[in-house]
């Protein structure tokens, strides 16, 4: 074993004391983030190129400050993202909701899909949507100036349009026209604020997490826009917590124009995402 693997176990080991739900692989990437390789390559890094700003990462680490905001990057479905303080990181839970949205797209028969992402952040759904679905008409709102900088960075050089604006009141210039509208809104409860991990309740920005008592505030009105957005037939995905499973599909009513609403669960079968599509007229 060289220098850098068993400095990696030190710090898988101070990771996990510190109650990191992924010591063994937040070690292992930061480690390759420092020394400049994959982290397959880490047995590759010689003892005398040990570099110990390693354990100044791991510091930070073991402070919960995400392992995003330290290497500066975040992986979502094939896309390498720029992230940091004040925007939400992209969480492997919600490729299953993008999966499921570029599934329905394609199954729509239509060779330029419209598709509008609301609240998006860091751009991660709509890139990837633009990446996957490679003749679709992507746009994206968001409203807070900090995060609307750092998708203007991820979204540079690509075809999707990013809109400076309130997800509930957003692009009326598309009404009835959107295949697919989809969106990660911030949907906890503030009741819950003290359960939430560190790294989401003093890292992310509280206007991507928080929303209402019940965490459901801004999905009712997004389901208003969603309803204004959509041609018939078109459909809405929109992201929730694995607690809400019962209660977001409820929402989507056929008395508000709805049809076949439903939830779906994530890759480790909790509810995650609930779909509707715009009763016909």
């Amino acid at each position: 074993m060289n220098l850098l693997l068993a400095e990696v176990a030190q710090a898988t080991q101070r990771l996990a004391d510190a109650g990191v739900p992924s010591p063994r692989f937040d070690a292992e990437e930061l480690a390759a983030f420092v020394h400049g390789v994959k982290r397959g390559e880490l047995h590759l890094v010689a003892d005398a190129d040990f570099d110990a700003r390693y354990w100044e990462a791991v510091a930070r680490r073991e402070a919960r400050e995400p392992l995003q905001h330290i290497t500066g990057r975040a992986f979502f479905r094939y896309l390498e993202l720029q992230v940091g303080p004040g925007v939400f990181v992209p969480r492997p839970e919600t490729e299953s909701v993008v999966g499921w949205a570029i599934d329905a797209v394609r199954a729509m028969d239509v060779v330029e899909p419209l598709i509008v992402d609301l609240c998006t952040g860091s751009g991660a759904i709509a890139l990837a949507l633009a990446q996957e679905v490679p003749r679709a008409r992507v746009h994206a709102v968001e409203l807070d100036e900090t995060a609307l900088s750092w998708a203007r960075k991820n979204v540079e050089g690509s075809r999707v349009q990013l809109h400076h604006g309130d997800a509930l009141t957003a692009l009326p210039e598309l009404d009835g026209q959107v295949d697919l509208v989809v969106s990660n809104p911030p949907y906890i409860p503030l009741t819950e604020w003290e359960y939430v991990a560190p790294e989401a309740r003093d890292h992310d920005p509280q206007l991507a997490l928080f929303s209402g008592e019940d965490g459901l505030d801004t999905i009712r009105g997004l389901e208003r826009t969603a309803h204004r957005l959509l041609r018939p037939g078109g459909v809405v995905v929109i992201e929730h917590a694995d607690t809400q499973g019962g209660q977001v599909p409820w929402i989507f009513t056929e008395e508000r124009g709805w049809a076949d609403a439903a939830d779906h669960p994530d890759l480790n079968n909790r509810p995650r995402f609930a779909t509707a599509r715009k009763a016909m007229p």
